[in-house]
């Protein structure tokens, strides 16, 4: 009896000791994320992004900052995939990259009309909620100025230009020139 005892313990002691790191390894295999907060990267005219909650819709609006150029205004959120998202607003359309463009520019102070972005599917106690389970719904956004043709006429966004930062006397994010060598130099 004695022996089976020793035994029972020795099987114990090993299944302890292989177990114990097994919680770390289904940590690294989850496919959870989380993101909070934000950084500004401020390269030109300065918008700002107002956000409102109110019964499972967020409602965004994209100020331009008074005195600054036009702009033109994209969107998109991002949110867990059982819930999916529906975009609705006055002045908004859905591109095919996911964003919402507002269609016309947004003069220096002016601001976009609200998009609504409403959360569906939100899961219930019978769907396994718990008090105190969370997640975000991520909003962004992106402006660029508005370019205009030679008759003063506004082009359409290009939402793949680059932008030539002139600081001091440094130029820093030039397109090559014609001989292929990069530009540069003072201005």
């Amino acid at each position: 009896m004695m022996k089976k005892i020793r035994y029972a313990i020795a099987a114990l002691a090993v299944a302890a000791i292989m177990t114990a790191g097994l919680g770390q390894a289904w940590a690294y295999f989850t496919t959870y994320a989380a993101a909070e907060g934000g950084y500004t990267i401020n390269l030109g005219d300065r918008t700002e992004i107002t956000e409102g909650f109110s019964d499972w819709t967020k409602r965004v609006t994209v100020t331009n900052e008074a005195g600054a150029a036009p702009v033109y205004v994209r969107v998109k959120a991002f949110g867990p995939s059982t819930c999916p998202l529906t975009y609705t607003g006055s002045g908004w359309t859905a591109g095919e990259d996911g964003y919402y463009y507002y269609g016309t520019p947004v003069p220096g102070g002016g601001n976009t009309e609200v998009l609504n972005i409403v959360i569906n599917n939100i899961p219930t106690k019978e769907d396994g909620l718990e008090v105190g389970d969370q997640f975000n719904v991520i909003v962004i956004y992106e402006s660029t100025p508005v370019l205009y043709d030679e008759g003063g006429n506004p082009l359409p966004a290009d939402w793949n230009a680059t932008l030539d930062v002139v600081t001091g006397t440094e130029v820093v994010g030039t397109p090559e020139t014609e001989s292929g060598e990069e530009g540069g130099g003072a201005s």
